[in-house]
């Protein structure tokens, strides 16, 4: 496997600068990414000359142009990408099928997701839609809505029972909605489809905006409904807590693309 040394002595210099926010003189460039001084010169030189980085004479700078990097990957990255790896983290974590969805209109979409064993009917991938009102992450979503466009939304939707447990009465999914929004988490139990139940939580944007929600879902034989809530309730705030972090970076670097 071919491997450019120069390159790699470059990325070395350039990740030094994480250690030093005031800046780098050749010498603490050397030390700090264990290369010979020469060669820590001759990288600081080279940035330098590329535009990367200033210098007084002494101590060498990154200047902003330095986050021209990584911007092409930034500014395309979407909300599921940014998801993804954390995802696949927490269903490893917990051994239950993980997903995000957005809401889209009166149904949830399905946006990233990790599979450790089918547990509906119908297979699940990006794209699904479900009805917002009988899936956990729906519930959330709704929460979030504003009372007015919520109680429309909730008024206009085709409420179609799926099992016997299914709400259907507004008045009885507002105060199931009520409920998620002051708790933070919403758990739905075989309303979707019977043996199915899902915990879920909202994952929210730098401005507090409830933008995606992530569950859990699992036959319900595996957990009493306390136990699930106490499993995975805790897994998933942590998970949605990490996304959030990766979102206020993304945001602050580029233009996410929620999709």
């Amino acid at each position: 496997m071919e491997f450019l040394e120069t390159l790699a002595r470059g990325i070395a210099v350039l990740k030094a600068f994480r250690f030093a926010p005031g800046g780098l003189t050749i010498s603490t460039a050397a030390a700090a990414s264990g290369l010979p001084r020469a060669t820590a010169r001759r990288a600081l030189l080279v940035l330098r000359e590329a535009g990367y980085a200033e210098s007084d004479g002494r101590v060498f700078a990154l200047r902003p142009t330095v986050l021209d990097l990584g911007y092409s990957r930034l500014s395309s990255l979407t909300l599921a990408d940014i998801a993804q790896p954390h995802l696949k983290a927490l269903a490893g974590a917990v051994g239950e099928s993980v997903s995000m969805a957005v809401l889209d209109d009166d149904r949830v979409r399905y946006v990233a997701r990790v599979a450790t064993t089918r547990i509906m009917r119908i297979d699940i991938a990006v794209g699904t839609r479900f009805p917002a009102y009988a899936t956990s992450m729906g519930r959330v979503l709704l929460a979030d809505l504003p009372a007015a466009e919520r109680a429309e939304l909730l008024d206009r939707t085709d409420r179609t029972p799926l099992t016997g447990r299914t709400l259907v009465s507004v008045e009885d999914l507002a105060a199931a909605v009520e409920t998620v929004g002051r708790q933070g988490w919403a758990m739905v139990d075989q309303e979707l489809q019977d043996g199915l139940r899902s915990l879920a939580v909202g994952v929210r944007d730098r401005s507090g905006e409830v933008v995606a929600a992530v569950n859990t879902a699992l036959h319900v034989g595996r957990d009493t409904v306390e136990e699930t809530v106490e499993r995975l309730l805790p897994p998933l705030r942590e998970t949605a807590a990490r996304i959030e972090a990766d979102l206020v970076v993304a945001f602050d670097q580029a233009q996410l693309v929620v999709v």
